[in-house]
């Protein structure tokens, strides 16, 4: 067992807690050539706050002595939650005084508050901060006589910045500026810093969506190592490379993506075999043959975790010289390949497959739109001018819907959201708002991309090899139960067990909702009941696909995870047997490359939501006063939050509703007048007018058009 683990069960043990260090030393017989490690691990265990050292100086878990660790959460108006790091505990509210100069962001230690009667209750003070998240700040620079200040992007931050003249650095008012705090918050104190970088105006062009980029602490640029690098990566491929793989250039294989796509990570083939078969061949960039292994360019990708996508920029994982050229399968080039090719039956079911290096040319660099015209609509003009794969077009569809129907029989839920489709003008202004196409071309591709997913992910489970597998762990039964009650108020009903959850048993729900007004209402609600999906050298099998193996194999040059198992699969495939000692290293590489994945992850949908948003505030801002129809998304105490048909989502506040007092019914996500006994529900269709829009917030008010009606 590691020190630090015994360190932790030791202290988890009620006889010897509270415990100086030599005592816990005494207990736990560490030899003197040991006690070096020891002590540092004790104090790296104090600083990240997974123990506390008293005013005695003994060690003690947090728990022991009424704290909560945790993350702070704060809201615009000042309160917060510290969400604590063990799942089993409830968050933890923070009013505005107790804060003590943390921010929003910040790991702290809390203190329980008791009630009157004596009781704990879930409500505390901040009395450490163990990690400060906000070293530099993004925001407006608003400048004074002698000082200044800067109002972050950020309003849970709860602070402007303090900047004292010499520290303004060129700044005026307007400016976006990044603030480097040098005087950290008190409690009656605001922070205080210095300028560091000058975005640009607030109004130029760019310099909103720059200011995110900062805020996210993510990056446009690469270093200096990392360009070089990439720079010295040969364009040619050289000849001894291409002896050692399946030679697949003359084959029929094709890419598939959007028309603004250019790194182009995945390419398909189907072909109809002698005994009824289908063979359909997966073929993904090998991204692993130029980046190698701790080298500067792999570094800066496990840092980054995957490419981040905002609307007319991209922040690609890897320079553009490989995410867009060498490593990108371009149409009518040569180029490296990790590939699987599957033997599939009528039915569906792999029946075979085998997984190998090889090299390939694209035929055809086809889009969604030309695909799905060709086989949706039959477009003449199209058909000629890709005569040459039609028929392979035609097969592809037909063994998409066979798998389609294999992955529906099974329980696989399809969420089929509406997806914003937003144009900028030069000025990267929002000219448009409309929904995405998901039309055949796009179920293609995704099918054939799951099925090799699945593949890799069984192949390497059953191989007991160092992973990482893509991971959507069972939902809360309290969570089940609470979306049972929603759903219920429209007329639907979850059958089988209600102590069990089944994929299947979601499944048919969206079945039944499908094309009704209430679908994306009843569809959202059910996701947001639902486990978010992980990466985890563990397979713990993936619920909403209803798969027990799955990974992400088809985009490494956009996903991490994608690029660490190719490395894996090669070094299999070339090598075979792997040391031991080469397998606990790999154990080390993938519980890490699955745990930054994941929290980049979750840092790019939020950066992402956060720029669209940013984009459909700036589109609603000129077309106040305007009316739309819409469908209630949302119903709160304050408010219903209403859903136009191009995805933009404003807020009835309930003040605006004054033909009645509305009470909110939490069990019926319904507001309820007292008088009429009018009742807004989830789903409903209204018709509002644009009343107003904050831009920085990323709000927009609505007000329903003649609500007495």
């Amino acid at each position: 067992m590691d020190i630090d683990k015994k360190i932790i069960e030791v202290l988890s043990n009620k006889n010897y807690s509270p415990m100086t260090d030599e005592a816990i030393i005494s207990h736990l017989d560490i030899e003197r050539t040991q006690v070096g490690k020891f002590l540092a691990e004790l104090d790296r265990l104090e600083q990240e706050g997974i123990i506390f050292k008293t005013k005695k100086n003994k060690y003690v878990l947090p728990s022991r002595i009424n704290l909560v660790v945790g993350v702070l959460r704060m809201n615009r108006k000042g309160f917060g939650f510290v969400l604590p790091e063990s799942d089993d505990k409830d968050d933890v509210y923070i009013s505005s005084g107790e804060m003590n100069g943390a921010m929003n962001g910040d790991k702290v230690a809390v203190r329980l508050l008791y009630d009157k009667e004596g009781e704990k209750n879930r409500e505390g003070e901040i009395i450490k901060i163990i990690k400060r998240e906000n070293y530099e700040v993004v925001g407006t620079f608003e400048g004074g006589n002698r000082f200044g200040f800067v109002i972050p992007n950020d309003t849970k931050l709860g602070t402007d910045i303090f900047i004292p003249q010499e520290n303004i650095k060129g700044a005026v008012t307007g400016d976006k500026v990044v603030a480097k705090i040098v005087v950290w918050p008190e409690k009656r104190r605001s922070p205080e810093g210095k300028i560091i970088e000058i975005l640009g105006k607030e109004d130029e062009a760019g310099t909103d969506i720059a200011a995110i980029i900062r805020q996210y602490k993510l990056s446009e640029t690469f270093p200096q190592k990392v360009r070089t690098e990439a720079d010295n990566i040969p364009v040619e491929i050289p000849q001894e490379e291409i002896i050692k793989r399946k030679d697949y250039r003359k084959k029929s294989i094709i890419t598939i993506d959007g028309a603004d796509a250019k790194d182009l990570d995945d390419a398909v083939s189907v072909e109809k075999m002698s005994n009824g078969h289908y063979l359909l061949g997966v073929h993904i960039a090998d991204v692993s043959y130029y980046v190698k292994e701790k080298g500067y360019l792999d570094k800066e990708a496990l840092k980054r975790g995957c490419s981040v996508y905002l609307i007319n920029k991209v922040l690609p994982m890897l320079p553009e010289n490989l995410s867009n050229g060498v490593c990108s399968l371009n149409p009518k080039a040569d180029r490296l390949t990790l590939s699987v090719e599957m033997e599939i039956d009528a039915s569906g079911k792999v029946l075979s497959h085998n997984i190998f290096n090889s090299i390939i040319n694209t035929k055809e660099r086809m889009i969604y739109t030309e695909v799905s015209d060709i086989l949706e609509n039959e477009d003449e003009e199209l058909i000629n001018r890709y005569q040459h794969i039609y028929n392979d077009l035609l097969l592809m569809k037909e063994l998409a819907e066979i798998l389609n129907k294999s992955r529906d029989e099974r329980g696989s839920i399809d969420f089929d959201f509406d997806e914003a489709y937003i144009h900028l003008n030069e000025q990267g202004i929002p000219i448009k708002v409309e929904t995405a196409e998901r039309r055949i071309a796009n179920r293609i591709i995704e099918e054939f991309m799951l099925k090799a997913n699945e593949t890799i992910a069984e192949h390497f489970h059953w191989m007991d090899m160092p992973f990482i597998y893509r991971v959507h762990e069972e939902p809360e039964i309290e969570k089940i139960n609470e979306f049972k009650k929603f759903i219920y108020n429209f007329g639907y009903a979850l059958k089988g067990n209600p102590d069990t959850i089944r994929p299947k048993m979601l499944q048919e729900i969206t079945k039944k909702i499908k094309g009704k007004r209430e679908e994306n209402v009843i569809s959202t609600v059910m996701l947001r009941s639902l486990k978010k999906a992980f990466y985890s050298p563990q397979c713990l099998g993936h619920f909403g696909l209803a798969a027990e193996f799955y990974c992400h194999f088809t985009s490494p040059i956009r996903r991490y995870p994608d690029l660490m198992i190719h490395r894996i699969i090669k070094e299999t495939i070339e090598n075979g047997h792997l040391s031991e000692k080469r397998i606990r290293q790999l154990d080390n590489m993938v519980e890490e490359a699955a745990r930054k994945s994941s929290e980049a992850e979750k840092n790019s949908e939020n950066i992402e939501r956060e720029v669209e948003d940013l984009k459909k505030a700036e589109y609603m801002s000129e077309h106040i006063g305007e009316v739309f129809t819409g469908i209630i998304s949302g119903v709160t105490s304050f408010g219903v939050f209403v859903e136009l048909e191009n995805t933009i989502e404003g807020l009835v506040r309930i003040s605006s509703i004054d033909d009645d007092y509305y009470i909110y019914n939490k069990e019926k996500y319904q507001l309820v007048g007292e008088r009429t006994k009018r009742a807004f529900s989830l789903g409903d269709q209204v018709t509002i007018k644009v009343t107003g829009v904050n831009i920085p917030n990323h709000e927009i008010d609505f007000e329903l058009k003649n609500p007495q009606q």
